[in-house]
């Protein structure tokens, strides 16, 4: 693959995304702290707050392990803060936004080892397993979607209205899109 095909490539994947966290973002100036940050009736553990937490420190670990090649979700810090504070949560995804807009090492598709999750209990002599930049960056995207489809439920528990399209895949909404064209055309 060509220099130029891969930088594509990858500008496509960051612009993915950053996509996704805008989204966040305007979801989280949609809701109420009391939604962001409890949990709905026979609906525990989740909460928006938590999901969202989690999304933003996934991609902290991506970003931070980058500068050695070592991506290790597992240590992630787990930072109460985001989870209290729909301020502090938007904070950390506007950082994440520029840091991925701007990270050189995102644009290359370089090596990277992911460390196993919950690599005690396989008992690897090497927890980490190799990957890249860019299926990393697929990693995220499908791992933000589900926590997406999470905090859309957790939100309905609470009766707020979510956009029908918020938390699922590309691909079922472009299933979905083929099946009501094939509808029509029946």
């Amino acid at each position: 693959m060509t220099t130029t095909r891969v930088a594509e490539r990858q500008l496509a994947l960051i612009r993915m995304n950053v996509g996704w966290l805008r989204q966040a973002l305007a979801l989280l100036v949609t809701i109420s702290d009391e939604h962001f940050a409890t949990t709905p009736e026979r609906m525990a553990p989740h909460r928006v707050s938590g999901h969202l937490r989690h999304i933003i420190e996934f991609y902290e670990c991506l970003l931070d392990g980058l500068v050695c090649s070592h991506v290790d979700y597992d240590s992630r810090q787990r930072d109460p803060s985001i989870e209290r504070s729909r301020q502090a949560a938007m904070a950390r995804i506007r950082s994440l936004i520029g840091r991925l807009e701007t990270a050189p090492d995102l644009m290359g598709d370089a090596l990277l080892f992911v460390r196993a999750e919950d690599a005690e209990a396989l008992r690897l002599s090497d927890p980490f397993l190799t990957s890249s930049v860019a299926r990393e960056l697929m990693t995220l995207s499908s791992h933000t979607i589900h926590h997406f489809a999470l905090i859309a439920t957790t939100l309905r528990g609470h009766g707020v209205q979510v956009d029908a399209n918020f938390g699922v895949a590309p691909s079922t909404l472009s299933y979905q899109v083929r099946l009501a064209s094939d509808a029509e055309a029946a």
